[in-house]
């Protein structure tokens, strides 16, 4: 589904992408893991569009996607933000509706609000809270609509930037089986990025390491604890000795 080569970018003088070569087969779970500064978020932007590749090229079922319509391109992502990234102003519904009010096939607002408490029913939250505003909500409910927006569109990849930052381990936990759910009933592929191992083992299919800009490792998940990569070993067991240097 998605076919990154030698996918390269740069702010000023920092190389973040150093040549990516990444491929992610369509109906796959792929967790790119590594540490803070690597290049992660940089890597989903730039297959988003939202920054161009200074060199490479990245390619969404054969298509190169810098070559296909811009409105089509980003219909067939959906995308669960980090911090939330709910808009203040708007209702829980009208969040998790707001692509289907917009675009050549925008939804009448009824339509798009049934859709809307659907979705949000799927993840667990009850109708009662489609009328509510963001600030009303908890951490982790505002994870759920986020979660109920990444999906209101029926996209075909969907994005999980950090999907479990801020949570505590029982929700956290609840947030993984709902995207492996989710996933697995969409038939979607999916790249997530996280710092959490639980989650890369509850949601991964394949797992790709990046590291200084380079995909340092990748392989199924079952094969995370059988390698003898020293960087993958490091960062697997949190261990502050080894090839990836740490704050002291």
């Amino acid at each position: 589904m998605i076919e990154l080569a030698a996918l390269t970018k740069s702010f000023g003088p920092k190389a973040v992408l150093r040549g990516v070569d990444l491929v992610v087969p369509r109906g796959s779970s792929m967790v790119i893991i590594g540490g803070g500064g690597t290049g992660k978020t940089g890597l989903l932007k730039c297959i988003l569009g939202l920054v161009p590749p200074h060199r490479g090229q990245g390619r969404v079922e054969g298509q190169d996607a810098r070559g296909m319509d811009r409105e089509a391109f980003l219909a067939r992502f959906g995308m669960l933000f980090q911090g939330g990234a709910l808009f203040d102003s708007l209702t829980v519904w009208e969040n998790v509706a707001f692509r289907l009010m917009r675009g050549k096939d925008r939804r009448p607002r009824a339509e798009a609000q049934e859709i809307a408490v659907e979705k949000l029913r799927r993840v667990g939250l009850s109708p009662d809270v489609a009328t509510l505003y963001p600030a009303e909500l908890s951490g982790g409910m505002q994870k759920r609509v986020g979660l109920a927006r990444a999906i209101a569109a029926a996209p075909e990849i969907i994005f999980f930037d950090e999907p479990t930052t801020g949570l505590d381990p029982i929700l956290s936990g609840v947030i993984n089986e709902l995207i492996r759910e989710i996933v697995i009933e969409m038939g979607a592929t999916a790249m997530t990025i996280t710092h959490d191992m639980r989650s890369v083992r509850a949601i991964a299919d394949q797992v790709a390491m990046l590291h200084e800009g380079r995909i340092q490792w990748s392989g199924p998940v079952g094969d995370l604890d059988r390698s003898d990569d020293p960087y993958l070993r490091q960062f697997v067991e949190g261990r502050a000795e080894g090839p990836i240097p740490s704050l002291r």
